[in-house]
């Protein structure tokens, strides 16, 4: 369904469970980041009414999921921890040229920010089938329904706003770098690493 070219290594899920103050650290930074996202696509692209009212409701949603991870944090007695580099999304950035034009940038970002919600939703499904706290699987499973759609609803703007045959290409050939990078991932207690 998500269309990833080389799934998680189900092992990432036991350094997580050795880990879960650093996951739910690094948990909250990542809806941190989607709710920055969502504004900095409002600010940069207001002309896109229909993506401005879409990425309004995503601000909502995820800075409601910063809380719901935040309340986590809070009642096992932690605080939120330092933000860490995103060795992912920094790899990740590199795939695209900086530059041309507007509609070309946009489209982009739409494929990057569907490329970082599919991924998320992958591992939020691994988190609520194999961890052993079944009531912190149960919290991963709720997000998970909750952000299954976010990477559609970027691809979908993304064929909208650009060629649609050219949005296709782009989007399969960052689905066999991001496979790429994976293959050096899943080995630290981070979202998405």
């Amino acid at each position: 369904m998500l269309g990833l070219k080389l799934p998680t290594d189900p092992r990432w899920v036991n350094i997580v469970e050795k880990n879960i103050k650093d996951i739910l650290t690094d948990h909250a930074f990542c809806e941190q980041k989607a709710t920055s996202t969502a504004i900095s696509l409002i600010v940069s692209f207001p002309e896109y009414t229909e993506l401005v009212e879409e990425m309004i409701a995503l601000v909502k949603e995820e800075i409601g999921h910063f809380k719901m991870v935040h309340d986590r944090i809070i009642k096992q007695g932690w605080t939120l921890g330092r933000d860490r580099k995103d060795e992912y999304v920094i790899a990740l950035l590199k795939f695209f040229p900086k530059g041309g034009s507007r509609t070309t940038q946009l489209v982009h970002r739409l494929l990057y920010a569907a490329l970082i919600e599919a991924r998320s939703c992958e591992r939020f499904r691994l988190l609520s089938e194999e961890l052993e706290d079944k009531e912190l699987a149960e919290f991963y499973k709720k997000l998970m329904i909750s952000e299954a759609n976010h990477y559609t609803m970027f691809l979908g703007f993304a064929r909208k706003y650009g060629n649609r045959e050219e949005v296709d290409q782009k989007w399969n050939a960052l689905l066999d770098f991001e496979a790429e990078i994976m293959k050096n991932l899943s080995k630290s207690e981070s979202i998405h690493g």
